[in-house]
């Protein structure tokens, strides 16, 4: 949240001298006009209270007490309204509806431009509208036409400040996820080089020793053969999260990986929805089950992700005994759930593909296609 303000700090501080310079504006004008005003005393008296306001919401709009929320730029749009009813103060309804200034000025657009940076186009909305109605209440629907370009200057600031301020807070948090995600990186780093020089070099010389020694040595080889493969797994894992609410499959499909299990996944990432990368590891996990079933005891697997650009390829192999198309149907067709709704029902609810080839033998493939 701090590196979101200071993003949209020289908004702020550029609305804060805009306040400022806009009252000296409308001060001036006043001085201008003295003569040709009915109650001056009455102007003298609403330019101090702006003065006043101007000094409130330039002291808020300087801390980040008065930028966090929008309730300061609420009170601004609030005051500001009144403030712009106070030129009855100085000159009567008729003579405003006959053509006498508002004495605001364009100081009345501040809360617009407040509205803008901390609520976006929207808020600019708002606020110019409202703003708007009360210049009409005063001016009257009779004198509509007259007032069009000041309407359509309060429209256009709205949107402008309003969609710069939502694009700098975009990119903001565009760069704090890049942060986040370096830093991440740097640290899983660190982690790897001490577990490389220290964790792994013991698991590997356990593995070597107790293939060495055998007997009940060896399971005990194979114990630290399978953390190895863990911990390098781990260290070679990358963040899961991507932009605008999709994953990475890399990310989650890297942990899946064993003794018998290699995961071979692209240089950049898979991004995908999450409903549908949570859904494709899931079939993906059924498939690796049906090798430790099925496929024998000694049969390795081997993950494959490829990014085609509009569609995620994920290649499931095995080098296992294999089967023949015509059974697997006959397992569908039995109501077997891993292959009819695990692996080819979630993958067709995502509007994906699936084929599978295998032959006794030869192991079994399995290709899972979805749309990114």
């Amino acid at each position: 949240m701090e590196r979101q303000t200071d993003l949209l700090q020289p908004l702020w501080r550029a609305l804060v001298v805009f306040r400022v310079l806009t009252w000296a504006f409308a001060c001036f004008g006043v001085w201008t006009r003295w003569d040709g005003i009915v109650r001056p005393y009455g102007a003298v008296l609403q330019m101090a209270v702006m003065g006043i306001w101007t000094l409130i919401s330039s002291y808020g709009y300087s801390r980040r007490w008065g930028r966090r929320n929008t309730r300061l730029a609420f009170a601004d749009l609030i005051v500001t309204a009144g403030c712009m009813y106070a030129t009855l103060w100085a000159q009567p309804l008729i003579d405003i509806r006959g053509g006498a200034s508002v004495l605001t000025s364009v100081w009345a657009a501040g809360p617009v431009l407040a509205l803008a940076i901390s609520r976006g186009r929207d808020g600019g909305l708002l606020g110019a509208a409202t703003i708007s109605l009360a210049l009409l209440s005063l001016r009257g629907v009779e004198h509509a036409s007259k007032i069009l370009s000041n309407v359509q200057l309060l429209l256009v600031a709205g949107l402008v400040v309003g969609y710069t301020a939502s694009t700098m807070r975009q990119a903001g948090a565009r760069l704090r996820e890049a942060i986040a995600a370096e830093s991440a990186t740097a640290e899983r780093l660190r982690l790897s080089r001490s577990i490389h020089d220290g964790v792994l070099q013991v698991l590997a010389q356990v593995q070597r020793r107790g293939t060495a020694i055998g007997g009940e040595a060896l399971e005990l080889a194979q114990l630290a053969a399978e953390q190895e493969v863990a911990l390098r797994t781990l260290m070679a894992s990358r963040p899961a999260v991507g932009e605008g609410g999709r994953v990475d499959l890399c990310g989650l499909l890297l942990p899946l990986a064993t003794t018998r299990v290699d995961v071979v996944v692209p240089a950049g990432q898979a991004l995908l929805p999450a409903a549908t990368a949570t859904e494709l590891v899931a079939a993906v996990k059924e498939a690796l089950s049906n090798v430790t079933k099925h496929a024998g005891p000694d049969a390795r697997s081997w993950v494959v992700v490829e990014d085609l650009g509009e569609e995620v390829l994920v290649s499931i192999r095995d080098d296992g005994v294999g089967t023949t198309p015509a059974r697997l149907d006959q397992a569908r067709a039995d109501g077997h759930l891993g292959v009819s709704q695990s692996i080819r029902g979630r993958i067709t609810d995502l509007g994906g593909t699936v084929t599978v080839r295998t032959a006794p033998g030869e192991g079994t493939e399995w290709e899972l296609k979805v749309p990114t």
